[in-house]
């Protein structure tokens, strides 16, 4: 209870919200997707065009529950990202758990931006290699990393020949800052120095690219990086994730990753929600394109304003002004809430002491009027 008691003191114990009205600048539904009655009612009959009435997965992947609709959706999805193959995870957490867990093994090395998530850091805590984080996007910073554990290894008498691997990992758009990665001169780093590349694109998916398929295949990258992993909770409005890699990798996964050996799958009628969610972004341009708008009118907007000098550099539909201290930054959100505007405060120790924010989450059904009006609130109250 101490816990407790000392994040009640720095301001920073957390309760669950209740739904509100408020104009949506809080959630990840990018595209509006999770409210379609389109995508909801194609489900439903998707479901109904191959017989499949049933509410839950009944066993894992493994026993019970690898209904047909996962094989179909695995491929589509594969298809879609120019991969090898895909495997479905419950959640993009279990993806990434299950990934680093599994994969990366004894005596191997896991270099990681310091500003990955949360769901990266704990599936690197649950391996057994040696992981060190890097400057965020430092590529100074992390070829001196490379370059001081190949030494050791050199040291130990491997002669070039490297016994260990050494994995590189890190966001297409990082969630906390909205800021994307010089992918570019990351795929000649880990070509360099015989690296595998490991990139999750859970908020690039839907917003970033033709058909909004992420910024690895916006650069034509896909056949440079060892695993992408893809959520469905943020752009695609539904449920579960996506390993995108080669067919080894699905088949060392479905072996070895507990995340996924263990546990009840994703229920049909969720599957078939992602499939039919995929089909909206191959075939609808509307929404993607509406929310590129919006994006560059809060640019725009925030320029226009004098606000720059607050908000982290970014062009994705996160962004955030850093407001230090707990105790300012929830009240400025709170002003803001009661303004009409649904705008999230995150506090320390989600972002570190210091780099306390509002995180402003922009949606293809945001208006114009709604971006101008709570960025010229958000001037009036600082």
């Amino acid at each position: 209870m101490q816990k407790i008691e000392d994040r009640k003191q720095k301001n920073a114990f957390r309760v669950l919200p209740n739904q509100n009205s408020l104009v949506d600048f809080a959630s990840n539904d990018y595209l509006g997707f999770s409210k379609s009655v389109s995508i909801f009612q194609q489900t439903h009959q998707y479901l109904k065009s191959v017989n499949i009435v049933q509410n839950g997965a009944t066993g894992s992947r493994l026993l019970s529950g690898n209904h047909q609709v996962y094989q179909e959706t695995e491929v589509f999805i594969a298809s879609f990202h120019q991969a090898e193959a895909g495997l479905l995870f419950n959640s993009g957490y279990d993806a990434n758990i299950g990934f680093f867990s599994s994969v990366c093994q004894k005596g191997d090395i896991i270099l990681f931006d310091e500003l990955s998530h949360a769901s990266i850091r704990d599936g690197i805590g649950m391996s057994n290699a040696q992981s060190i984080k890097f400057k965020h996007n430092d590529y100074r910073d992390l070829k001196r990393l490379i370059l001081f554990f190949q030494k050791q290894q050199l040291d130990k008498g491997c002669n070039g020949n490297f016994l260990n691997q050494i994995y590189i990992a890190t966001e297409s758009v990082f969630s906390m800052d909205g800021d994307t990665p010089n992918l570019e001169e990351l795929v000649e780093i880990a070509s360099e120095f015989g690296c595998y590349l490991i990139i999750d694109e859970a908020h690039a998916l839907g917003v970033v690219g033709e058909f909004g398929k992420g910024l690895v295949q916006e650069l034509q990258l896909q056949n440079q990086i060892f695993a992408r992993i893809i959520t469905f909770g943020k752009g695609l409005g539904c449920h579960g994730a996506a390993i995108l890699g080669s067919h080894d990798l699905r088949d060392y996964l479905i072996n070895f990753s507990r995340s996924f050996i263990y546990t009840t799958g994703l229920s049909p009628h969720a599957v078939a929600t992602i499939l039919t969610a995929y089909k909206h972004l191959e075939c609808d341009k509307t929404a993607i394109q509406q929310l590129k708008e919006n994006i560059i009118h809060f640019n725009q907007e925030k320029n226009m304003l004098s606000l720059k000098p607050i908000f982290i550099r970014s062009k994705s539909a996160i962004q955030c002004a850093i407001i230090p201290g707990n105790e300012k930054i929830k009240a400025i959100a709170y002003q803001v809430q009661q303004k009409g505007f649904d705008v999230k405060a995150i506090l320390s120790p989600t972002v570190p002491e210091g780099q306390e924010r509002l995180r402003f989450c922009l949606h293809s059904y945001n208006s114009k009027s709604e971006i101008s009006g709570v960025l010229n609130l958000l001037l009036r109250l600082i």
